[in-house]
C-alpha cells in the first residue's frame, strides 16, 4: 500500500473503547495494544475508557466521543461476537450513522487468513456519526492486529494512496 512520503503526516485524535464485562484496565491487552499502535503511527489518544456490554452505557460513551470535537475516530475492542452479551454492533446501529459495510467485510477475509473460518464469528463493523468514524474490532490481540495492521494504519494514514479515511473527512457532514 503505497505511502506519498512527498505529504506531510496528519494525526488523527482516536478514543479507545473495550467492551467488556471481565477486564480491568490491567487485563485489557487489547486496548494496549491499540494505544500502543496508534501512539506509534503518530496518531494521538484522545480518550480511552472501558464499559462493560450493556448497550445503554455504550451508545451514551460512543454519543458523548461522537460529539466531542477533540475526537475524530473511536476505535472499540470486544463485544462484536454473536453472544447474548455481545452488543457492539447493536450500539453502533444506534448511533444512527451512516454504515461502512466494506469494513466488516475486508476485516473478515484478513482475520480468516488468521484463524479460518472461526471469522465467520465476528460481527465487526463501522459507522460515520455525526462527522467522527466509529469502528468495532473483536476484543482479541489478533483481532487488533489484524484490523490496525490491515485496515485501520492506513486508511487513517492521509498519505494514503490512492485514498484514505483521513482525506474525507472534512466532507463527512455534506449534505
Amino acid at each position: 500500500m503505497p505511502i506519498d512520503d512527498s505529504l506531510p503526516f496528519k494525526p488523527v485524535r482516536i478514543a479507545v473503547l473495550t467492551v467488556s464485562d471481565t477486564r480491568g484496565p490491567a487485563q485489557d491487552t487489547s486496548g494496549d495494544l491499540l494505544v500502543e499502535r496508534l501512539t506509534h503511527a503518530g496518531h494521538a489518544l484522545a480518550a480511552r475508557a472501558i464499559v462493560r456490554d450493556e448497550l445503554e452505557e455504550l451508545v451514551a460513551r460512543l454519543h458523548n466521543w461522537v460529539d466531542d470535537p477533540n475526537v475524530d475516530c473511536v476505535i472499540s475492542t470486544g463485544g462484536t461476537g454473536v453472544t447474548g452479551r455481545d452488543v457492539t454492533p447493536e450500539a453502533l446501529q444506534a448511533l444512527g450513522g451512516k454504515d461502512i459495510p466494506g469494513f466488516g467485510e475486508l476485516f473478515r477475509w484478513l482475520s480468516y487468513q488468521s484463524i479460518g473460518t472461526s471469522t465467520v464469528q465476528s460481527r465487526a463493523c463501522a459507522v460515520v456519526v455525526r462527522g467522527t468514524y466509529v469502528f468495532a474490532l473483536p476484543g482479541s490481540t489478533g483481532a487488533v492486529k489484524d484490523g490496525w495492521d490491515g485496515i485501520l494504519g492506513p486508511q487513517l494514514d492521509n498519505r494514503h494512496r490512492p485514498c484514505n479515511f483521513v482525506e474525507l473527512m472534512p466532507r463527512l457532514q455534506e449534505r
